[in-house]
């Protein structure tokens, strides 16, 4: 099973979103609460090199970016490939 990690704010419907197709998938996930953290978000800056919107998510170290292109690897068929590896 790969490596899932997301950041996400704990009042962010993207972020809900995006953790409820994880979790309809059975996704095990580690979740970083950045909500009103400056620290942390800057360390999820620093790895996505730029992006501070919320949530990002990462698959095996690599910046999968949002909860929009979650849903669309998961609509191409995609997500599943790239969860098992």
């Amino acid at each position: 099973m790969a490596k899932v990690e997301i950041y996400y704010w704990a009042t962010c419907p993207y972020c809900k979103r995006a953790r409820a197709l994880l979790d309809s998938k059975g996704v095990e996930y580690t979740g970083h609460d950045i909500t009103g953290d400056d620290a942390a978000r800057a360390r999820m800056v620093e790895r996505t090199g730029g992006p501070r919107s919320v949530p990002q998510i990462f698959i095996n170290d690599k910046l999968i970016g949002g909860c929009d292109d979650l849903h669309a690897l998961e609509d191409q068929g995609e997500l599943d490939a790239l969860l098992d590896a």
